[in-house]
């Protein structure tokens, strides 16, 4: 079979697996390279072994999902959409189904089981993966690509770089494919983790772990000025902040950052303290714990902030000094947390920056500067909201890579 439609793989994951089994085809010899003893290392662990694997609604919901990226990922949106990915799944027995949240797991509720299709599909198609097999360099020159592994060099007409970042490097996720795309002459951003908890200086809740929030507004200051909001759920750990409110905004925290946190759902200050001084002067001679309890405060956390403030444990509203009120108001409004540092590679979901998209043709996945390369999923400079965004963007990019590949439609 002849070099030029042979097509090299680099990584069996989502992205990887899904590219391959939809460039499949007659006359084209598919060929992905996984380092690990098996693929989908990752995959598996996604959504706690449960696999959350798209987000419910209209897909041109999920643009403002990917940061300042969803224009670029529109193409790829538009080409497989959330319905088109559960459509494939529901094709070949895996049933899918939406949360009342939107987030979408398979019916068994198993990663293996997602997958066991994709494997399965793969297998079908003919494509040949070679586990146990890590990448060691690429090669580019006029007879296409050489990839060479530490038992062979094979020779490629299509290379598809599909490596994942750097987020949980025990799956095998450990950046290769950034030196990999450098190496050929692709330019690469600077990469840091992503969708991470948040570690705080002098944490005052740390016996409070467990206890999580709503629709909380989450707002980020540096140098005492604003550089990020945003509005989700909050969760009180050990040593810090998670959650997938601070897991979305992580992408724009930094250690020494302030992160104000509005622990009622209102989204200023003056709504808070107007919501405050109401629920007091209607209190009476009931306790002032009761009446925050009453704003649907959990009761652990009322009683470490009637303490952080220097509030008496069974003072009442009648009793409440003025000053004492506004520290509380002022706590419930934007309570400071000093940002320490974020969750490293070991704990963050994805990974910021990466492949250059403007190195990158949006329609096709393919490289602007390397004839016959291709960049899909994590590999590429996107990260998206928790949710399934991510995974979805997997495979949305490879399977509008696979499509320019193969120059056919995507396979039903």
């Amino acid at each position: 079979m002849n070099d030029a439609i042979t097509i090299a793989i680099i990584g069996g994951g989502p992205a990887g697996l899904f590219c391959a089994l939809q460039a499949a085809g007659e006359g084209r010899s598919i060929i992905v390279f996984e380092k690990k003893p098996a693929p989908g290392r990752k995959l598996l662990v996604a959504g706690s072994g449960q696999c959350n694997i798209t987000h419910d609604g209209e897909i041109a919901d999920f643009f403002s999902h990917y940061g300042d990226h969803g224009a670029f990922l529109r193409p790829a949106l538009m080409n497989l959409t959330n319905r088109d990915l559960v459509a494939f799944f529901a094709d070949r027995g895996l049933a899918m189904k939406a949360e009342p949240g939107g987030k979408v797991f398979p019916e068994t509720r198993k990663s293996a089981d997602v997958l066991a299709v994709l494997l399965a599909e793969c297998a079908a198609r003919g494509v040949e993966i070679r586990c146990s097999e890590a990448v060691r360099a690429v090669e580019r020159d006029a007879d296409g690509f050489l990839v060479r592994t530490e038992n062979a060099a094979v020779r490629a007409g299509v290379l598809v770089i599909a490596t994942g970042g750097a987020s949980y490097p025990a799956t095998g996720s450990t950046g290769d494919g950034y030196a990999f795309a450098r190496g050929l002459g692709q330019p690469t951003t600077e990469v840091a983790p992503a969708l991470t908890p948040v570690y705080v200086a002098d944490y005052p809740f740390a016996d409070l772990a467990g206890i999580s929030f709503q629709n909380l507004t989450l707002t980020v200051y540096r140098d005492g000025k604003r550089v990020g909001r945003h509005t989700g759920d909050l969760l009180l750990t050990h040593t810090g902040l998670s959650g997938p409110g601070i897991l979305d905004l992580s992408r724009s925290i930094l250690p020494g950052d302030v992160l104000r946190v509005t622990f009622l759902p209102e989204t200023n200050m003056e709504a808070v303290r107007n919501r405050l001084t109401e629920a007091v002067a209607a209190g009476g001679a009931r306790q002032v714990k009761t009446v925050l309890c009453d704003l649907a405060l959990p009761e652990r956390f009322v009683r470490r902030l009637l303490d952080y403030t220097g509030v008496p444990p069974g003072e009442t509203c009648a009793r409440l000094p003025k000053k004492a009120r506004n520290a509380l108001a002022a706590s419930l409004a934007e309570f400071p947390f000093r940002v320490s540092r974020l969750g490293g590679f070991d704990e963050a979901m994805v990974t910021r920056g990466g492949v250059a998209l403007e190195g990158i043709d949006r329609k096709t996945m393919a490289s602007r500067i390397v004839p016959g390369l291709y960049c899909i999923g994590e590999v590429l400079d996107i990260d998206g909201d928790t949710g399934g965004y991510n995974l979805q963007a997997a495979f949305s990019t490879a399977a509008l890579a696979a499509r320019h590949i193969a120059g056919l439609h995507i396979l039903r």
